[in-house]
Protein backbone atom coordinates (compact mmCIF):
# COMPACT_ATOMS: atom_id res chain seq x y z
CA UNK A 1 0.00 0.00 0.00
CA UNK A 2 1.23 3.08 -0.86
CA UNK A 3 2.30 4.91 2.25
CA UNK A 4 1.84 8.72 0.98
CA UNK A 5 -1.50 7.71 -0.19
CA UNK A 6 -2.15 6.36 3.49
CA UNK A 7 -0.55 9.15 5.69
CA UNK A 8 -3.39 10.95 8.16
CA UNK A 9 -0.64 12.16 10.74
CA UNK A 10 0.91 14.71 8.73
CA UNK A 11 -1.30 18.19 9.00
CA UNK A 12 -0.88 20.84 5.73
CA UNK A 13 2.73 22.24 5.60
CA UNK A 14 2.55 25.58 5.15
CA UNK A 15 5.95 27.42 2.89
CA UNK A 16 8.95 25.34 2.81
CA UNK A 17 10.92 23.66 5.77
CA UNK A 18 13.26 25.96 5.64
CA UNK A 19 11.24 28.93 6.04
CA UNK A 20 9.40 27.09 9.19
CA UNK A 21 12.76 26.37 10.90
CA UNK A 22 13.97 30.00 10.19
CA UNK A 23 10.14 31.46 11.73
CA UNK A 24 10.23 29.33 14.67
CA UNK A 25 13.08 30.51 16.81
CA UNK A 26 10.91 34.33 16.16
CA UNK A 27 7.98 32.49 17.64
CA UNK A 28 9.39 31.08 20.98
CA UNK A 29 12.93 32.34 21.87
CA UNK A 30 15.31 30.27 22.69
CA UNK A 31 13.70 27.55 20.19
CA UNK A 32 13.84 24.04 22.04
CA UNK A 33 14.96 21.85 19.16
CA UNK A 34 13.98 18.01 20.42
CA UNK A 35 16.45 15.08 19.12
CA UNK A 36 14.57 12.18 17.43
CA UNK A 37 15.55 9.26 16.18
CA UNK A 38 12.64 7.58 14.27
CA UNK A 39 9.36 8.78 13.08
CA UNK A 40 7.06 7.63 16.29
CA UNK A 41 9.68 9.57 17.99
CA UNK A 42 9.18 12.26 16.17
CA UNK A 43 5.33 12.21 16.41
CA UNK A 44 5.95 11.61 20.47
CA UNK A 45 7.67 15.11 20.39
CA UNK A 46 5.26 16.46 18.25
CA UNK A 47 2.56 15.79 21.42
CA UNK A 48 4.50 17.11 23.49
CA UNK A 49 4.29 20.32 21.80
CA UNK A 50 8.00 20.64 20.63
CA UNK A 51 8.40 23.14 17.30
CA UNK A 52 11.33 21.44 16.06
CA UNK A 53 12.99 18.83 15.74
CA UNK A 54 16.38 17.45 15.18
CA UNK A 55 18.14 14.20 13.81
CA UNK A 56 21.67 13.72 15.01
CA UNK A 57 24.47 11.98 13.20
CA UNK A 58 25.24 10.10 16.36
CA UNK A 59 21.34 8.98 16.67
CA UNK A 60 21.57 7.55 13.35
CA UNK A 61 24.70 5.71 13.80
CA UNK A 62 23.68 3.95 17.07
CA UNK A 63 19.70 3.53 16.53
CA UNK A 64 19.82 2.78 12.93
CA UNK A 65 23.34 0.49 12.45
CA UNK A 66 24.40 0.05 16.35
CA UNK A 67 27.55 1.96 15.69
CA UNK A 68 29.44 4.05 17.18
CA UNK A 69 29.24 7.97 15.96
CA UNK A 70 32.59 8.00 14.13
CA UNK A 71 31.85 9.11 10.42
CA UNK A 72 30.84 5.72 9.46
CA UNK A 73 27.16 6.54 8.18
CA UNK A 74 26.44 7.87 4.84
CA UNK A 75 24.40 10.69 3.61
CA UNK A 76 22.14 7.64 1.82
CA UNK A 77 21.77 6.67 5.35
CA UNK A 78 20.70 9.59 7.35
CA UNK A 79 18.70 10.20 4.44
CA UNK A 80 16.62 7.01 5.06
CA UNK A 81 15.46 8.47 8.58
CA UNK A 82 15.09 12.03 7.30
CA UNK A 83 12.54 10.98 4.68
CA UNK A 84 10.97 8.55 7.29
CA UNK A 85 10.54 11.97 9.63
CA UNK A 86 9.59 14.46 7.38
CA UNK A 87 6.80 12.41 6.36
CA UNK A 88 5.54 11.84 9.31
CA UNK A 89 5.19 15.50 10.70
CA UNK A 90 5.00 18.96 9.80
CA UNK A 91 7.32 20.18 11.96
CA UNK A 92 10.81 21.48 10.96
CA UNK A 93 14.00 19.54 10.70
CA UNK A 94 17.36 19.93 11.12
CA UNK A 95 19.99 17.63 10.37
CA UNK A 96 23.41 16.42 11.34
CA UNK A 97 25.36 16.16 8.01
CA UNK A 98 28.32 15.52 9.72
CA UNK A 99 31.36 17.18 7.99
CA UNK A 100 29.04 17.10 4.49
CA UNK A 101 30.30 13.71 3.13
CA UNK A 102 32.51 15.32 0.91
CA UNK A 103 30.11 17.01 -1.67
CA UNK A 104 28.04 19.77 0.59
CA UNK A 105 25.94 20.95 -2.65
CA UNK A 106 24.81 17.79 -3.21
CA UNK A 107 23.90 16.91 0.38
CA UNK A 108 22.27 20.19 0.44
CA UNK A 109 20.31 19.44 -2.45
CA UNK A 110 19.40 15.70 -1.18
CA UNK A 111 18.21 17.06 2.20
CA UNK A 112 15.87 19.99 0.69
CA UNK A 113 14.42 16.78 -1.69
CA UNK A 114 13.81 14.49 1.52
CA UNK A 115 12.26 17.35 3.19
CA UNK A 116 15.23 18.71 5.85
CA UNK A 117 14.25 22.03 6.89
CA UNK A 118 18.57 22.92 7.82
CA UNK A 119 21.65 20.98 8.12
CA UNK A 120 24.56 21.76 10.25
CA UNK A 121 28.36 20.81 9.25
CA UNK A 122 31.26 21.16 11.31
CA UNK A 123 34.75 22.06 11.46
CA UNK A 124 36.55 18.74 11.95
CA UNK A 125 38.32 16.26 9.65
CA UNK A 126 36.32 13.68 7.85
CA UNK A 127 37.29 11.29 10.63
CA UNK A 128 35.52 13.01 13.02
CA UNK A 129 34.70 12.40 16.38
CA UNK A 130 31.41 13.29 18.75
CA UNK A 131 31.95 17.05 19.80
CA UNK A 132 32.01 15.86 23.72
CA UNK A 133 34.97 13.84 23.04
CA UNK A 134 38.70 14.27 23.59
CA UNK A 135 41.42 14.13 20.38
CA UNK A 136 39.23 15.89 18.16
CA UNK A 137 41.09 17.27 14.89
CA UNK A 138 39.78 20.63 13.11
CA UNK A 139 40.27 21.54 8.94
CA UNK A 140 41.46 25.00 8.49
CA UNK A 141 39.36 27.35 8.53
CA UNK A 142 39.76 27.62 4.65
CA UNK A 143 38.73 24.46 4.50
CA UNK A 144 35.60 25.08 6.33
CA UNK A 145 34.79 28.14 4.61
CA UNK A 146 34.83 26.33 1.22
CA UNK A 147 32.29 23.87 2.62
CA UNK A 148 29.68 26.31 3.48
CA UNK A 149 30.30 27.84 0.10
CA UNK A 150 29.84 24.54 -1.65
CA UNK A 151 26.40 24.24 0.94
CA UNK A 152 25.40 27.06 -0.25
CA UNK A 153 25.40 26.51 -3.83
CA UNK A 154 23.42 23.22 -3.50
CA UNK A 155 20.33 25.40 -2.00
CA UNK A 156 17.61 25.25 -4.37
CA UNK A 157 15.74 26.36 -1.63
CA UNK A 158 16.41 30.51 -0.40
CA UNK A 159 15.30 29.28 2.61
CA UNK A 160 17.03 26.19 3.49
CA UNK A 161 19.06 27.16 6.69
CA UNK A 162 22.75 26.40 6.52
CA UNK A 163 24.42 25.79 10.43
CA UNK A 164 28.01 25.88 10.80
CA UNK A 165 29.04 24.31 13.73
CA UNK A 166 32.23 24.66 15.20
CA UNK A 167 34.53 23.01 17.24
CA UNK A 168 37.35 24.92 17.79
CA UNK A 169 36.66 26.36 21.63
CA UNK A 170 37.81 23.13 23.38
CA UNK A 171 40.74 22.95 21.65
CA UNK A 172 42.08 26.61 20.51
CA UNK A 173 39.48 28.33 23.33
CA UNK A 174 36.86 30.75 22.95
CA UNK A 175 38.49 33.33 20.82
CA UNK A 176 39.66 31.30 18.22
CA UNK A 177 36.30 29.94 18.00
CA UNK A 178 34.37 33.26 17.84
CA UNK A 179 36.83 34.56 15.01
CA UNK A 180 36.00 30.89 12.77
CA UNK A 181 32.46 31.55 13.31
CA UNK A 182 32.88 34.95 11.68
CA UNK A 183 34.30 33.88 8.52
CA UNK A 184 31.56 30.85 8.32
CA UNK A 185 28.70 33.61 8.50
CA UNK A 186 30.29 35.70 5.61
CA UNK A 187 30.86 32.01 3.52
CA UNK A 188 27.16 32.00 3.98
CA UNK A 189 26.35 30.47 7.13
CA UNK A 190 23.06 31.69 8.11
CA UNK A 191 23.26 30.08 12.08
CA UNK A 192 26.25 29.16 14.50
CA UNK A 193 26.05 25.86 16.10
CA UNK A 194 28.81 26.54 18.90
CA UNK A 195 29.86 23.61 20.27
CA UNK A 196 31.03 22.16 23.94
CA UNK A 197 30.61 25.48 25.53
CA UNK A 198 30.84 25.71 29.19
CA UNK A 199 29.67 28.99 30.85
CA UNK A 200 27.08 31.22 29.96
CA UNK A 201 29.38 34.17 29.86
CA UNK A 202 31.43 32.33 26.62
CA UNK A 203 27.79 31.82 24.54
CA UNK A 204 26.56 35.90 25.34
CA UNK A 205 30.42 36.70 23.90
CA UNK A 206 29.44 34.44 20.84
CA UNK A 207 26.02 36.18 20.16
CA UNK A 208 27.62 39.50 20.48
CA UNK A 209 29.93 39.03 18.29
CA UNK A 210 28.43 36.76 15.47
CA UNK A 211 25.08 38.79 15.01
CA UNK A 212 23.27 35.85 13.56
CA UNK A 213 21.47 33.23 15.47
CA UNK A 214 23.63 30.64 17.75
CA UNK A 215 22.69 27.26 18.66
CA UNK A 216 23.39 26.01 22.55
CA UNK A 217 23.64 22.07 22.42
CA UNK A 218 22.46 20.88 25.87
CA UNK A 219 23.53 17.28 25.61
CA UNK A 220 23.39 15.29 28.57
CA UNK A 221 26.90 13.66 29.96
CA UNK A 222 28.89 16.41 28.14
CA UNK A 223 31.24 19.09 28.84
CA UNK A 224 28.86 21.78 28.66
CA UNK A 225 26.45 22.26 31.95
CA UNK A 226 22.65 21.46 31.27
CA UNK A 227 21.53 25.20 31.57
CA UNK A 228 17.98 25.94 31.48
CA UNK A 229 16.06 27.61 28.74
CA UNK A 230 15.87 30.98 30.53
CA UNK A 231 19.81 30.90 31.10
CA UNK A 232 20.15 30.53 27.87
CA UNK A 233 17.84 32.82 26.72
CA UNK A 234 19.39 35.63 28.89
CA UNK A 235 22.64 34.94 27.34
CA UNK A 236 21.39 35.97 24.07
CA UNK A 237 20.80 32.16 22.47
CA UNK A 238 18.25 31.94 19.82
CA UNK A 239 17.77 27.85 19.76
CA UNK A 240 18.18 24.97 22.31
CA UNK A 241 19.33 21.51 21.07
CA UNK A 242 18.47 18.29 22.92
CA UNK A 243 20.18 15.97 20.40
CA UNK A 244 19.65 12.65 22.37
CA UNK A 245 17.86 13.34 25.36
CA UNK A 246 14.92 10.95 24.72
CA UNK A 247 16.85 8.60 22.87
CA UNK A 248 18.63 7.75 26.30
CA UNK A 249 15.89 7.71 28.40
CA UNK A 250 14.12 4.98 25.67
CA UNK A 251 17.30 2.92 25.98
CA UNK A 252 17.72 2.89 29.72
CA UNK A 253 13.89 1.61 29.82
CA UNK A 254 14.29 -0.59 27.38
CA UNK A 255 17.63 -2.43 29.09
CA UNK A 256 15.34 -2.21 32.15
CA UNK A 257 12.75 -4.50 30.14
CA UNK A 258 14.21 -6.48 29.03
CA UNK A 259 16.55 -7.46 31.89
CA UNK A 260 13.57 -7.94 34.10
CA UNK A 261 11.85 -10.33 31.63
CA UNK A 262 14.98 -12.55 30.85
CA UNK A 263 15.05 -13.10 35.10
CA UNK A 264 11.78 -12.44 35.98
CA UNK A 265 10.12 -14.82 33.41
CA UNK A 266 7.34 -12.05 33.29
CA UNK A 267 6.86 -8.21 32.59
CA UNK A 268 3.85 -8.02 34.78
CA UNK A 269 6.17 -5.58 37.31
CA UNK A 270 6.62 -3.01 34.13
CA UNK A 271 3.07 -2.44 33.15
CA UNK A 272 2.88 0.54 35.31
CA UNK A 273 6.12 2.18 33.11
CA UNK A 274 4.90 0.60 29.69
CA UNK A 275 2.91 2.72 27.14
CA UNK A 276 -0.65 1.40 27.17
CA UNK A 277 -2.39 0.48 23.88
CA UNK A 278 -4.84 2.86 23.83
CA UNK A 279 -1.87 5.73 24.38
CA UNK A 280 -0.03 4.29 21.48
CA UNK A 281 -3.01 4.65 19.15
CA UNK A 282 -3.96 7.93 20.22
CA UNK A 283 -0.28 9.00 19.42
CA UNK A 284 -0.59 7.42 15.99
CA UNK A 285 -3.98 8.70 14.99
CA UNK A 286 -4.95 4.69 14.47
CA UNK A 287 -8.85 4.90 14.18
CA UNK A 288 -8.52 7.41 11.43
CA UNK A 289 -6.41 5.10 9.61
CA UNK A 290 -8.54 2.17 10.50
CA UNK A 291 -11.49 4.24 8.61
CA UNK A 292 -8.92 5.08 6.11
CA UNK A 293 -8.54 1.37 5.38
CA UNK A 294 -12.15 0.88 5.52
CA UNK A 295 -12.90 3.67 3.16
CA UNK A 296 -10.62 2.02 0.87
CA UNK A 297 -11.60 -1.56 0.82
CA UNK A 298 -15.13 -0.66 0.14
CA UNK A 299 -14.26 1.32 -2.66
CA UNK A 300 -12.34 -1.43 -3.73
CA UNK A 301 -15.44 -4.20 -3.50
CA UNK A 302 -17.80 -1.65 -5.24
CA UNK A 303 -15.40 -1.24 -8.54
CA UNK A 304 -14.85 -5.27 -8.23
CA UNK A 305 -18.54 -5.62 -8.10
CA UNK A 306 -18.99 -3.02 -10.96
CA UNK A 307 -16.07 -5.42 -12.87
CA UNK A 308 -17.88 -8.83 -12.75
CA UNK A 309 -18.09 -10.99 -15.91
CA UNK A 310 -21.16 -10.31 -17.89
CA UNK A 311 -22.15 -7.14 -15.91
CA UNK A 312 -21.49 -5.01 -18.96
CA UNK A 313 -23.85 -7.07 -21.20
CA UNK A 314 -26.62 -7.12 -18.90
CA UNK A 315 -26.11 -3.07 -18.00
CA UNK A 316 -26.30 -2.67 -21.90
CA UNK A 317 -29.33 -4.66 -22.42
CA UNK A 318 -31.33 -2.56 -19.55
CA UNK A 319 -30.26 0.77 -21.31
CA UNK A 320 -31.88 -0.69 -24.38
Amino acid sequence: MDKKFFRVNASVKSGSAGARLRSAPMAERPLQVMGVINAYAALLAEKAGFQALYLSGSGVAVASYGLPDLGVTTLADVLTDVKRITSTTPLPLLVDADTGWGDPEKTVRRMIKAGAAGIHMEDQVEAKRCGHRPNKQLVSTAEMVERIRSAVRGKSDPEFVIMARTDAVAGEGLAAGIERAGHYREAGADMIFAEALTDLKQYREFVDAVKIPVLANITEFGKTPLFTVNELRSAGVSLVLYPLSAFRAMSAAALKVYRTIRTEGTQKELLTEMQTRAELYDILNYGAYEQKMDDLFKKQKEKSWMTKPGDHGRRQRSRD
